[in-house]
């Protein structure tokens, strides 16, 4: 299967401690083909995440009607080749990345939804002078006042973007979009603090810390109330390697 491929053969579902994630070669072909089809939910699971959705059914239910489940982080890398399948890490700050990209390319519309007020002002500075010809029809931060959500919503559906990349964190964005993006077409991703990097606000792990798996460590280190979150790790590395190659 080339790498350019987008056909719906080159993406093969997979489970890690009984969570699904999608084996494919190129994920932004992946992405794209998705798109091409009409669209649909892309979720970035990590190992953290894995956990989670085991201890929240309303997470697990979202990551398992996901359209496309990518492996970002490295725990799920290593999970999937205990099952003999090899895929590369694929970070999901560098896929939407690189979608906010193939967007300008092709003149999709883009929205974008999360993040603090001043995050979301700063990375409308930046796109403008980064991606210059970027659709963006869409621009909210997530602190909007509870009564001010079901307009948001009602603008999306309306507005139809080609790919919508919400960072409201875990699990909030993603039991939040199969929720709004119901008979929406386009490609819905959670982001995270993708915005937060982009915007400078926070740095991303140096090259050769992303390139050993230990962003994870980096983060912890900028920010420290994330270690109640990271205490399910050892837990997960035990199921894992407990289980072997089962799923």
């Amino acid at each position: 299967m080339e790498s350019t491929s987008t056909a719906p053969s080159d993406q093969y579902r997979r489970s890690v401690l009984g969570v699904p994630v999608d084996a494919c070669r190129d994920v932004q072909a992946a992405a794209i083909g998705l798109h091409a089809r009409g669209g649909g939910q892309i979720v970035t699971l990590n190992a953290e995440m894995t956990m989670a959705a085991r201890e929240n059914p309303r997470l697990g239910d979202a990551i398992a009607a996901a359209d496309l489940v990518i492996p970002d982080g490295i725990g799920v890398v290593w999970a999937l080749r205990r099952q003999g399948v090899v895929v590369p890490r694929s970070p999901g700050i560098e896929l939407a990345r690189s979608l906010l990209a193939y967007a300008e390319a092709h003149d999709w519309k883009v929205a974008l939804v999360g993040a603090t007020p001043q995050v979301m002002d700063r990375l409308r500075q930046l796109l403008k002078q980064d991606l210059p010809a970027l659709r963006l029809v869409m621009s909210s931060h997530g602190y909007q006042p509870q009564d001010a959500w079901p307009g948001l919503e009602a603008k999306l559906r309306v507005l139809h973007p080609d790919l919508v990349l919400v960072a409201l964190g875990v699990p909030r964005q993603e039991t939040w979009i199969p929720r709004v993006r119901r008979a929406c077409p386009g490609l819905w991703m959670g982001v995270g603090g993708s915005f937060d990097v982009w915007a400078g606000m926070k740095k991303r792990a140096p090259q050769w810390m992303c390139q050993l798996g230990l962003e994870w460590l980096y983060r912890l280190g900028q920010e420290p109330s994330r270690w109640n979150r990271i205490l399910c790790l050892p837990t997960f590395v035990w199921e894992v390697w407990r289980r072997g190659k089962k799923r």
